[in-house]
C-alpha cells in the first residue's frame, strides 16, 4: 500500500515526544518533511526521525508539491491561521486540540477544507483509544440505565509562568490546554447538547485560568463536571466515573493511554471487571485521517462533533470570564 507523504509543521515538544514517534508506526503514514523556525532545527528532527526533507519555514513546506497531509502542533493561538494555510494548499490536516480559541475560529477552518476538498480533523489521540469505544458502547447498550451524573477530570502539576501553556496571548490556560479533554469526553459520551453551562475557575496574578470547573446540564435532568487544573505539586490526575439510574462504570484511563485498560461494570449489585487493549492513541489517529484520504472514511472525530466542542468551550470562557 502506498503511504501518504506527511509534513509536519513545527517542533513542539508534543510533535517530538509523541505524535511523530507514532507516525513512524503508522502502516500508512511516510515522514516525508519537517518545517521549523529555523533550518537547524528542522534538520536535528529530520536527523533525528528519518524525515525525507527539512524546510526553515512553514511557508516552504506548504509550497511542496509532494506533501499531502500537515500535522500541526503549534500554540494554540496559530491554530487557525497555519491550518487554513495549509487547507489553501490543498493539504489534507490533523491539527493538536484545541483546535481553535473560538467556534467562529473552527468554522472559519472547516470552510477552508470544504473549499479546497480536503479533510480537517482534530486532534483529540484519545478518542481513538478502545476504552472511549467501549464505555460509550456500554451506554449505548443501556448498561447502566440513564445516565444521571459523571465525572471526568484532568489536572497537573503547576507549570512555571513563563510556560507557552501559562500564556493568555498564546491561547495558554487551564481550560485550553487541559479542559478541552475531559469537556470532549462528556460530549463524546453524552453524545448531545447540554441545556445549560455553569463555570468557575482559579486565576494565576496573570490572570490565567490555573484550574476551572465546569458543570454541563441537560435537558433530563443529567449532569457532567468536569476539572481541569495545572496545580498539582507532582503526579498527574486523571478521572472517568459514570453513574446511571442502574448502575456505575469507573476506570482508572489515561487520556491517551496505550496498552492494558481496566473499567469495572457495577449494576445488580456485581462487579464486572474489564479489560481493553489499546495500541499507541496518536498512531491510530494517524491512520485513521490516511484512510479517510486513501478510503473514503469519514474523520472519527467529525466536524460536527469539533465545531460542539468549540461552542461549548465558548461557553465555559465566558462563565469564568477569560
Amino acid at each position: 500500500m502506498e503511504k501518504i507523504k506527511w509534513g509536519v509543521i513545527g517542533t513542539a515538544d508534543i510533535a517530538h515526544g509523541q505524535t511523530i514517534p507514532a507516525m513512524k508506526l503508522a502502516s500508512n503514514c511516510a515522514l516525508y518533511a519537517i518545517a521549523g523556525r529555523s533550518l537547524e532545527k528542522a534538520e536535528q528532527f529530520r536527523q533525528e526521525f528519518g524525515f525525507e526533507k527539512a524546510y526553515g519555514s512553514y511557508d516552504e513546506l506548504l509550497s511542496d508539491p509532494e506533501v499531502q497531509a500537515v500535522y500541526i502542533p503549534l500554540p494554540n493561538h496559530l491554530h487557525c491561521e497555519w491550518a487554513i494555510r495549509a487547507l489553501n494548499a490543498k493539504k489534507h490536516v490533523l491539527c493538536e486540540k484545541p483546535l481553535a480559541l473560538s467556534a467562529a475560529e473552527a468554522e472559519r477552518m472547516f470552510r477552508a477544507a470544504e473549499a479546497n476538498g480536503v479533510h480537517l480533523m482534530e486532534a483529540f489521540a484519545y478518542l481513538h483509544n478502545p476504552l472511549v469505544a467501549a464505555v460509550r458502547a456500554e451506554l449505548e447498550a443501556g448498561s447502566i440505565g440513564r445516565v444521571r451524573y459523571m465525572e471526568s477530570a484532568f489536572v497537573t502539576t503547576r507549570r512555571p509562568d513563563t510556560d507557552i501553556r501559562l500564556k493568555k496571548e498564546t491561547g495558554g490556560g487551564a481550560m485550553y490546554d487541559l479542559g478541552c479533554y475531559p469537556l470532549s469526553m462528556a460530549l463524546w459520551l453524552m453524545d448531545r447538547e447540554p441545556a445549560s453551562v455553569r463555570a468557575v475557575a482559579q486565576f494565576s496574578e496573570r490572570h490565567i485560568d490555573l484550574v476551572t470547573t465546569t458543570m454541563l446540564m441537560y435537558e433530563d435532568g443529567a449532569v457532567a463536571r468536569l476539572d481541569c487544573g495545572m496545580i498539582l505539586p507532582a503526579s498527574r490526575l486523571d478521572r472517568l466515573h459514570i453513574y446511571g439510574t442502574e448502575g456505575e462504570i469507573h476506570s482508572p484511563f489515561e487520556f491517551n493511554q496505550p496498552g492494558e485498560i481496566p473499567y469495572t461494570l457495577i449494576r445488580g449489585g456485581k462487579r464486572e471487571e474489564r479489560t481493553v487493549t489499546a495500541a499507541n492513541n496518536y498512531t491510530l489517529e494517524v491512520e485513521q485521517l490516511g484512510r479517510c484520504i486513501q478510503k473514503g472514511e469519514t474523520p472519527h472525530v467529525s466536524k460536527a462533533f469539533s465545531l460542539r466542542c468549540a461552542a461549548v468551550m465558548d461557553a465555559v470562557l465566558s462563565e469564568i470570564g477569560y
